[in-house]
């Protein structure tokens, strides 16, 4: 059914936040030039998780679709460019290595320059890997630019995301989306009232007493589910068998030295610190295991590792990772944590938003609410999930620790078959496959698998056809180009002040 009589034409949005606000602004772009009402609840009394900081690349094109100026969206939300994540102490004490938000070198006769780098590693070649990654030179080195348009060059062959303030953000979009004639009800509520024969929501009661209907409900309601689990009783996997980690504690502090183009994660012996350098002040925060430590403890391990002045008190955090059974059950779509949440190891909270908005304007539904519709989106979205959480479990048993209750109990766990094969073909051949609904590409693989010394055992065998000595020359000359590309480009702070993000509230960059 096509027709106007069939069009859902009130959706109603529960919760503000991140996730209300970008499902608001991106609901009222679709359908600025229609007579499809859209109004958000949110209460001022119910406060938002408000710590997510750090993005994919994928958020570009979130705000691209939507319009928004890149300089301005800086502005307003004080952020950075991230070129990546910097992981320290993962596979051993030590370690260091950067996840980069691009490929490693250039394909030489087709074939990906992982490849070739393996070949020679194996006939006794000591540079490694990450030195043939324009991003991650690039990361280190604290410069920055958007990737060059030609595709030969290789200052192309990386993206890049955006650290910054969720707050900001979520305060940026209201004004996008009410602008764009989304209706925002301030209100607590305090019940839902259900058709007593197809169990669809059909109304908020607030506890001022006002009534809120709908068609479609979105449930951007964080971790309490209101509608998703506490009205549609939809259940929960609990994903702790594999990311045990349920706890984190945030603080702000002040920014001491440069401001570097990526996120750094420390793993500790009973979790992992974060970085996250904004314009005016930096983001940390402790994920950990209530198993393996007290939440005293892991504040004042957190704190004896911050550095520059406190700017706010540590705000605690609790969760479960897992997602619900069914991310769209009846009428309500589940959208951010509502929907499930997978510890900020890779930046993943906010991209899950993106991808289940922009499932549901893909699918979005009429009033018959096909189940063919509802099925393709929870297929989706439970792909996205469980590929994610397998990256994430990579971390952790990728490693070589063992000094610790909790490292030793990753590298006593019994893997879930997806991973455990995509670790068996990578090994083997050094090949990682591709999927249509899988955020992370196989370079980002391939960067924790290397990072971490998980190495395959042989590589492509198109390669025998080349010699040694072409694919050494290749080498060098790629390794020569980065170096010479990254000293030619601006500083990473000098670059948003050329495009005119820098904030007014940031600090000048240095001369």
């Amino acid at each position: 059914m096509n027709d106007q009589t069939s069009q859902i034409m009130s959706v109603c949005i529960l919760g503000g936040g991140t996730a209300g606000w970008m499902t608001a602004a991106a609901l009222a772009f679709k359908f600025h030039d229609s007579d499809v009402r859209i109004q958000i609840v949110e209460s001022e009394q119910i406060g938002t998780v408000g710590v997510g900081e750090a993005t994919l690349p994928h958020i570009r094109f979130f705000n691209q679709a939507l319009g928004i100026d890149e300089a301005e969206f800086m502005r307003a939300t004080n952020a950075t460019f991230k070129l990546g994540i910097e992981f320290c102490d993962w596979g051993q004490i030590g370690d260091k290595y950067i996840h980069p938000f691009g490929d490693f070198g250039q394909p030489i006769d087709g074939v990906d320059f992982h490849h070739v780098w393996n070949k020679l590693r194996r006939s006794g070649l000591k540079t490694p890997l990450e030195e043939f990654s324009y991003p991650i030179i690039a990361a280190q080195s604290g410069r920055f630019h958007h990737p060059d348009p030609d595709p030969a060059k290789i200052e192309s062959t990386f993206g890049y995301a955006y650290q910054f303030d969720s707050s900001h953000y979520a305060k940026f979009l209201r004004k996008f989306a009410e602008d764009r004639g989304v209706t925002r009800i301030e209100g607590k509520v305090v019940n839902t009232v259900q058709n007593p024969e197809t169990g669809h929501v059909e109304t908020l009661q607030l506890e001022s007493g006002e009534t809120v209907k709908g068609e479609l409900f979105i449930d951007c309601s964080g971790f309490r589910g209101l509608l998703i689990e506490q009205c549609l009783k939809t259940g929960y996997q609990d994903w702790s068998e594999w990311l045990p980690c349920n706890r984190a504690v945030a603080v702000q502090s002040a920014t001491v030295g440069d401001i570097p183009p990526y996120t750094r994660s420390t793993a500790r012996e009973a979790g992992w610190q974060w970085r996250i350098p904004l314009q005016h002040r930096t983001g940390n925060g402790f994920v950990y295991c209530s198993d393996y430590i007290s939440d005293d403890e892991a504040r004042e391990q957190m704190l004896s590792a911050v550095e520059g002045e406190l700017l706010t008190t540590p705000k605690q955090l609790y969760f479960m990772t897992g997602r619900r059974n069914l991310f769209w059950n009846k009428n309500v779509v589940s959208i951010g944590l509502s929907a499930g949440f997978l510890e900020p190891l890779e930046s993943t909270s906010i991209h899950f938003i993106q991808e289940g908005i922009t499932a549901l304007l893909e699918l979005f539904p009429d009033r018959s609410f096909a189940s063919s519709d509802q099925d393709e989106y929870n297929e989706r979205m439970s792909l996205n999930f469980e590929r994610v959480r397998d990256f994430l479990l990579l971390h952790y048993v990728a490693t070589e620790r063992d000094d610790s209750p909790m490292w030793r109990h990753f590298r006593a766990l019994t893997l879930p078959d997806s991973l455990q094969s995509k670790i068996d073909v990578w090994t083997h051949r050094g090949l990682v496959p591709s999927y249509e609904f899988s955020v992370f590409l196989p370079p980002s693989w391939i960067a924790v698998f290397a990072g971490q010394r998980i190495l395959p055992t042989a590589e492509d065998p198109r390669l025998n056809r080349l010699s040694a000595e072409i694919l050494q020359s290749e080498t060098e000359t790629l390794h020569r180009s980065i170096q010479s590309a990254v000293a030619r480009a601006p500083a990473h702070v000098s670059f948003i002040e050329k495009i005119g993000g820098l904030a007014s509230s940031a600090r000048a960059p240095a001369s």
